[in-house]
């Protein structure tokens, strides 16, 4: 798996077409797939970091058909979902209730300065890496001051490209920390998922930042 880097705008658009286009094919098993996937270890930790008087306002970014919307919703937070793809939007909106922004990651139109929190759990990889210190910038400029940016990456060794129909990036460690250092960002924890398992069996790298500057 790898892909020539830069990507033009060509092949930036099929990136997200085509990533995009098979979540829209498979909304219906995605949504079966992953509904019952325990995520409360990263809610604790997007939450456990932000300060200030609850309730708080959360974007779940890549929030899919809904799960956690729901979740945060439960908690007594004002959830807002976004996603790129138009099937997992409906379902979102419909399971939750909550608004819902459908947007592709690359042409993100946030309000500044409005989230106490972004959730972002196993989607930043579907961005390309010499578009995500933008987006990450992006999310950065939308956390209100003292902000809290969770993300949950599968990480690996640098390699990026087409995993079957959808475009990963597979994200050393040091190397996604050091993104979101210089998106300006300042790290609040990190801990490898599931818990409990040998280094080789945890595929999740997750990480809590703390909006700087």
């Amino acid at each position: 798996m790898s892909s020539p880097l830069p990507l033009d705008a060509q092949g930036l658009a099929a990136v997200v077409a085509g990533t995009l286009a098979d979540y829209d094919a498979r909304a219906e098993a995605f949504r079966a797939g992953t509904w019952d996937h325990d995520v409360s270890q990263n809610i604790a930790a997007l939450l456990g970091a932000i300060r200030g008087p609850a309730p708080w306002t959360i974007l779940d970014f890549g929030c899919g058909p809904g799960r956690d919307l729901i979740d945060f919703t439960r908690r007594g937070h004002r959830a807002i979902g976004l996603d790129g793809s138009i099937a997992l939007a409906r379902m979102a909106r419909a399971a939750s209730g909550c608004d819902v922004l459908q947007q592709d990651f690359l042409a993100l139109e946030l309000p500044a300065a409005h989230f106490d929190g972004v959730f972002a759990n196993a989607t930043l990889q579907h961005v390309p890496t010499q578009v995500l210190p933008r987006v990450l910038s992006e999310l950065h400029a939308a956390l209100k001051p003292d902000g809290v940016l969770f993300a949950s990456i599968p990480h690996g060794d640098g390699r990026e490209g087409w995993n079957r129909e959808r475009y990963s990036a597979y994200h050393a460690p040091a190397a996604w920390d050091a993104f979101c250092t210089e998106a300006g960002f300042a790290k609040a924890d990190s801990f490898f998922r599931p818990t409990g398992m040998p280094r080789e069996q945890q595929p999740w790298y997750a990480s809590v930042w703390r909006k700087a500057g």
